[in-house]
């Protein structure tokens, strides 16, 4: 009988102890924690809205491989549109970016603020080949492998 009383506690002791932890990790709970914890300048970032702008971003990733990987016009007309489409997802990526960099959107992410930067930096040298008068695209090549080496490393 006193071994049956002694495992009843313990699963007592360890019900009550998992229903704690449950309820400290919900989120509502989280989130007044984080009032208490983080300094009153940072801006926590939750975990959807940065993978919501991720998603964004590789969307983003995508259209710009599709305008690169495109034959080049034998027209001027359809350079241009190449052009236009390229220039058209660099920009929409620059403003994604943007937004994502620790500065701007409070982001939590350990690696955000050095690697936000750095695309942002090759973007903008993409846009600034993509609109010579002669569209040079080997920047532009470039933003995509920047992703990836991000991402492999922090993996």
């Amino acid at each position: 009988m006193y071994k049956l009383r002694m495992s009843f506690n313990k699963i007592i002791l360890i019900t009550v102890t998992c229903a704690t932890v449950l309820v400290g990790c919900s989120s509502q709970f989280a989130a007044s924690v984080r009032k208490v914890t983080y300094a009153p300048d940072f801006k926590y970032t939750e975990q959807s809205v940065l993978r919501s702008d991720m998603d964004k971003l590789a969307l983003q990733m995508s259209l710009l491989e599709l305008a690169l990987i495109k034959p080049f016009g034998e027209t001027p007309e359809e350079l241009e549109v190449q052009r236009e489409e390229v220039l058209l997802a660099l920009k929409n990526m620059g403003a994604i970016a943007s937004k994502l960099k620790s500065g701007n959107a409070g982001a939590n992410h350990p690696f955000m603020e050095t690697y936000m930067q750095d695309l942002i930096a090759r973007i903008d040298k993409a846009r600034t080949a993509a609109s010579l008068q002669q569209p040079r695209y080997f920047f532009a090549g470039k933003v995509s492998g920047s992703c990836t080496s991000c991402h492999k490393v922090n993996r």
